[in-house]
């Protein structure tokens, strides 16, 4: 069964950078539609960025497009989401999920079927 686990996390300064990885085991990444998440306390989840199965197609909420850069490389299988020009409003638990019922890159996290266990990161002011 495949399992997602996130990383990278942690603390960065208004303005700053920060790279999250997804890193997929027990199954291979092409497979899947591959797509970012992230919830904030008493917040409903929220889409953030998703990516087509060979990376072609890229999808990204209004409020990170262009400071948010998804990446994939299925012979590492891994995911990775570069996030620049961080706001504390990027304060989250972070999600890396996986669809793989088609090859669109859905906003709606009801449409993926598998998540990893979330990674926290925080941006001061």
């Amino acid at each position: 069964q495949v399992q997602l686990v996130e990383s990278g996390g942690g603390l960065v300064q208004a303005g700053g950078s920060l790279r999250l990885s997804c890193a997929a085991s027990g199954g291979t990444v092409s497979t899947f539609v591959m797509g970012w998440f992230r919830r904030t306390p008493g917040q409903e989840r929220e889409f953030v960025a998703g990516i087509s199965r060979f990376g072609n197609s890229k999808n990204y909420a209004d409020d990170v497009k262009g400071r948010f850069t998804i990446s994939r490389d299925n012979a590492k299988n891994t995911v990775s989401l570069q996030m620049s020009r961080l706001t504390p409003e990027d304060t989250a638990v972070y999600y890396c999920a996986a669809k793989s019922d088609s090859c669109y890159v859905s906003r709606d996290g009801k449409e993926y079927g598998l998540w990893g266990q979330g990674n926290q990161f925080t941006v001061s002011s």
